[in-house]
């Protein structure tokens, strides 16, 4: 599982640079305002939770059941949040916004949010 997280922080953050170069240069020109705000947001996300993934992978076993799960929620969390923002603002600049990508974002932030609330609960615990 550790390596499974580190490989998936080391990919996330790759990703976030390679797209975010993308972004500020080839985007400008096809993007509103608006639609270069909201892949900046999923660059902005990807990359906190890709060095989150790594400082898990580096701070702690993973072999808990809490600790894999926050780790998945964490993992696949990013990917639908960041990755179906990409994809709407892409397919909307060219006029053909695919609507079943839309609820995969809040998905995605509800998994994000159950991440850190496992993470949270795995601190608290210790002090009892």
């Amino acid at each position: 599982m550790v390596l499974i997280a580190q490989a998936s922080g080391a990919l996330y953050g790759l990703l976030a640079i390679l797209l975010g170069a993308f972004g500020a240069h080839a985007l400008k020109k096809s993007f509103s305002g608006e639609q270069l705000k909201s892949f900046e947001t999923g660059i902005k996300y990807q990359m906190y939770h890709a060095i989150l993934l790594l400082v898990l992978g580096f701070n702690l076993n993973l072999d808990t059941s809490l600790e894999r799960t926050m780790t998945y929620c964490l993992i696949i969390g990013t990917f639908l949040f960041s990755f179906s923002i990409y994809a709407l603002t892409f397919t909307a600049s060219k006029g053909k916004k695919i609507r079943f990508l839309g609820p995969l974002t809040p998905l995605g932030g509800l998994l994000l949010v159950i991440g850190w609330s496992l993470l949270f609960y795995h601190f608290v615990q210790s002090f009892v």
